[in-house]
């Protein structure tokens, strides 16, 4: 099993396209490709930490037609500013708006938008949050795992310590 994090798909957002210079002709090729590239990385038995901003303007049923087609044995959610109703309805594992957690001997501390201290920052705890789509860059221990700072896909543990050991910056 694997951890993974992520963070502001943006499902059903036509507009974020032109927002973000997403590389996608329209709404419906964003939605389908940010699904397939989760399901080439995540597998069914593998956990996701979704950062917030699952969707925005997107129906019920489109958004658990969406949710149903991601692979992962446990989705869980830390809540983003767009993350309404219909969002918080799906079958997610968990729902909060900042978590702490440990992950394979690693502290880390997930909250939609980046912080600037945290708990146990000076103890080697990670900060990862969304929010900033590859705009913010992160630091030894903070990074951004939105997936316009990953090519589109979600992010492993090993992973983020390789950005981290550059100093957490958005490279993609």
């Amino acid at each position: 099993m694997t951890t993974w994090f992520t963070s502001d798909h943006h499902f059903g957002h036509a507009n974020i396209i032109g927002h973000c210079a997403r590389p996608f002709a329209g709404q419906q090729q964003m939605d389908d490709e940010l699904v397939r590239r989760w399901n080439s990385v995540v597998g069914p038995d593998d956990e996701v930490w979704h950062l917030g901003d699952f969707a925005y303007r997107c129906g019920p049923n489109r958004l658990l037609d969406i949710f149903s087609r991601l692979q992962g044995r446990a989705i869980h959610l830390v809540s983003g500013n767009h993350d309404r109703k219909h969002t918080l309805a799906l079958p997610w594992a968990s729902i909060q708006q900042y978590a702490e957690l440990q992950v394979e001997g690693q502290a880390i501390v997930l909250f939609h938008y980046a912080l600037r201290v945290w708990n146990r920052c000076h103890h080697g705890a990670w900060n990862l949050y969304g929010h900033s789509h590859g705009r913010l860059n992160g630091s030894s221990t903070s990074c951004d795992v939105g997936v316009d700072a990953w090519s589109y896909t979600p992010a492993s543990l090993e992973q983020i310590a390789e950005r981290l050991k550059k100093g957490g910056d958005v490279v993609s």
